[in-house]
């Protein structure tokens, strides 16, 4: 890490969406605010930037989703119940929760293209010029002993690139269902030439798939002002991301080391569910025993 660079002490996180594949349930909260076992999905994007070195979180919301805002601050009624009735170790949580960061709010407005590069439009006047961030997805999780976060955090510092995004190797079946990278060399730091979005199987350049993890510098705040929206009129990661590796700056696509658990469908949410539960130590041996226990050969089948 050069010693006039930033700490990167700043994350943004895209919650902007409509989650319609869980409706009716996203019909008056946002999928962000869906329980992995008793903490939102948001939540644990949060700790994973506290425990990255993050300070400050920009969420980047919608209209109709303060209820994320209500979560992450304090609840007056509540922390009095729990205390009148002895409640210590729940009062001891709560009270917590907004003292993990420093909460920013800014509101995608219907005026700007929908994109997964959209909310670092909305972010933009709140990152300084010679500042880079963490960018998160929404709806994707990760179970690692370091957190995704931080690898990607201490790549860019040993690189010195203009962007790093973290990449899990995906089965033939799901390629087409994300953006697949193109490296330049694989065996020297995984820099890339380009990204594919939603490429068939057999055009797409390998199987190492882009998630919702990244690392910016500022350069990458300026070509996304610049960029023209893509495929189905949106504005594109990928695109700003291959602008910038065509014009010679270094963009690296990082396999991580832990997993990669996606939330945004119905399957995926309750396989990340599962995989949640396993992982906690007053819960996952005795859920371990239950699944164990099924009947998967019985069970009920829907057929179509």
């Amino acid at each position: 890490m050069r010693k006039d660079k930033r700490k990167i002490k700043k994350a943004v996180i895209a919650a902007a969406g409509y989650g319609t594949r869980f409706l009716p349930a996203t019909k008056n909260q946002p999928k962000e605010m869906l329980p992995i076992i008793d903490k939102p999905i948001i939540h644990h994007l949060v700790e994973e930037c506290v425990a990255s070195g993050i300070e400050n979180i920009i969420i980047v919301t919608r209209a109709g989703q303060g209820i994320m805002e209500d979560y992450f601050d304090n609840s007056l009624e509540l922390e009095y119940m729990l205390d009148k009735n002895g409640k210590s170790e729940l009062l001891k949580k709560v009270r917590e929760i907004p003292q993990l960061a420093n909460f920013v709010y800014v509101r995608q407005k219907k005026n700007l293209p929908y994109g997964n590069g959209t909310p670092l439009l909305v972010a933009a006047p709140l990152i300084d010029d010679d500042e880079s961030i963490v960018y998160m997805f929404g709806d994707d999780l990760t179970i690692s002993k370091t957190p995704v976060a931080k690898q990607l955090i201490d790549i860019f510092y040993k690189e010195d690139p203009t962007a790093v995004l973290a990449v899990q190797e995906v089965p033939d079946s799901e390629v087409e269902r994300y953006g697949t990278v193109k490296y330049k060399n694989i065996a020297k730091n995984y820099e890339i030439s380009t990204i594919l979005e939603k490429m068939p199987l057999g055009k797409n350049p390998s199987n190492n798939a882009q998630f919702g993890r990244f690392v910016f510098s500022h350069q990458v705040i300026k070509q996304v002002k610049k960029t023209p929206t893509g495929k189905d009129g949106e504005l594109w990661i990928a695109d700003v991301l291959n602008n910038l590796a065509q014009n010679a700056k270094k963009v690296i696509a990082q396999p991580i080391e832990g997993k990669w658990l996606t939330t945004g469908d119905p399957l995926h949410y309750m396989q990340t569910q599962v995989l949640f539960a396993l992982e906690r130590s007053d819960i996952g041996n005795d859920f371990s025993k239950f699944l164990e226990g099924l009947d998967l050969h019985n069970a009920p089948r829907v057929t179509k």
